[in-house]
């Protein structure tokens, strides 16, 4: 029974050092909850005092400001070059439209579109069946005049017959050979040939069609003699000359090289208020015609200028300004912008290239405001 007794005792010491250990740390989390709602109302307040004395006193507010964290940089000095950028499209000179110079029928097409063939190759054949039947009866006419003509001549030489009948055979003979021969060049159009090494765009003409003299057959682009021609605004008139250095890039083969204007128009379209631009290419084995390019021409140029990055020029109803650097403080800076190209700008006022620009944390600063510059 003693220990039975024991037993119970122990558990009510445990069970009462418990619950009073358990007291204990409720009081305390409830104690440090109201100092924390405390401590926020007393922020509150001093930051609504701090907001109410700062309108009074600016000095007050300028001098109790938090200082901004910002990161700077400097303004860059050198060359700076404007460039006009427009799409242009490669072109060839030798865009033709191949016809044939007889009528008749196209007995085989050859060329099929987008093919590849080198000059004199046949494209089409257009049938000659009337023109093989002249040559050949023209060949046994000839054959004829030849034989009159050869013993007219001997009978010529032995002072035998008349000069009529002399004259008359060679003339015979001579017409023959004419008629023969031209014959012979209409046979030999029958075959419409490449005038050069190219390109089949298109094919206007069918198997079996009625071709006449002049009628469209193909399209046909040279690889030779290309260019790049471009639409330019009118506001570049007298900017761009024939000469002048051109960049040109083609982003399909991610290639780009340097040439040459070799035209400039003399004529505005009225539609679009451009004028055309020709820039001159090398023989390149990855451009084709009608290939889409990017020319960079150069309009403008400064051997030394400030420049600075686009994103950190602001502008207010003064002017355009960015924040720099002072004793700790950043300070509102109107400029001048000149050219833009790309993400930089040419500074020409308000700024001599030594000045600290806030960079990073530009938008949280104003003018006086503390800053620390980040390390």
């Amino acid at each position: 029974m003693k220990t039975y007794s024991s037993v119970i005792l122990l558990l009510l010491v445990v069970f009462v050092f418990s619950c009073g250990k358990k007291d204990e740390l409720t009081l305390k989390k409830d104690e440090l909850s109201a100092l924390k709602n405390e401590s926020n109302e007393l922020r509150l307040k001093i930051e609504a005092l701090e907001k109410e004395i700062s309108l009074l006193d600016p000095e007050f507010g300028i001098a109790n400001r938090k200082p901004v964290l910002v990161s700077v940089i400097s303004p860059s000095l050198g060359k700076f070059e404007n460039y006009v950028e427009v799409a242009g499209s490669v072109l060839s000179k030798k865009n033709v439209s191949i016809s044939s110079e007889l009528s008749g029928r196209a007995v085989e097409v050859i060329a099929i579109e987008g093919m590849q063939v080198n000059k004199g190759q046949v494209m089409a054949r257009i049938d000659a069946e009337s023109i093989v039947r002249n040559i050949e009866e023209l060949q046994k006419q000839l054959e004829l005049a030849s034989i009159v003509f050869d013993k007219q001549e001997r009978l010529w030489n032995q002072q035998i017959g008349t000069e009529i009948q002399y004259l008359e055979a060679k003339n015979r003979k001579e017409t023959l050979e004419k008629s023969l021969a031209s014959l012979r060049t209409q046979e030999s159009k029958t075959l419409i040939r490449a005038p050069f090494s190219g390109t089949v765009e298109t094919v206007q003409v069918r198997l079996g069609e009625l071709v006449q003299p002049g009628s469209p057959m193909f399209q046909f682009v040279g690889v030779s003699d290309l260019y790049v021609e471009a639409d330019v605004s009118e506001r570049y008139i007298g900017v761009i000359s024939k000469g002048d250095s051109v960049e040109i890039s083609f982003p399909s083969i991610n290639e780009a090289f340097r040439t040459k204007v070799s035209a400039v128009g003399s004529i505005i379209n009225p539609t679009n208020r451009t004028f055309k631009v020709e820039v001159f290419l090398p023989n390149l084995p990855n451009v084709k015609p009608n290939m889409i390019s990017v020319l960079k021409i150069k309009d403008y140029e400064v051997a030394q200028a400030v420049k600075v990055p686009n994103y950190l020029i602001l502008q207010d109803n003064k002017g355009e300004y960015v924040f720099i650097v002072e004793d700790g403080l950043s300070k509102k800076r109107y400029i001048q912008r000149g050219r833009t190209y790309k993400d930089r700008s040419e500074i020409l006022e308000g700024l001599t290239g030594t000045e600290t620009l806030v960079d990073k944390g530009f938008r949280e600063v104003g003018d006086n405001f503390s800053v620390t510059i980040a390390q």
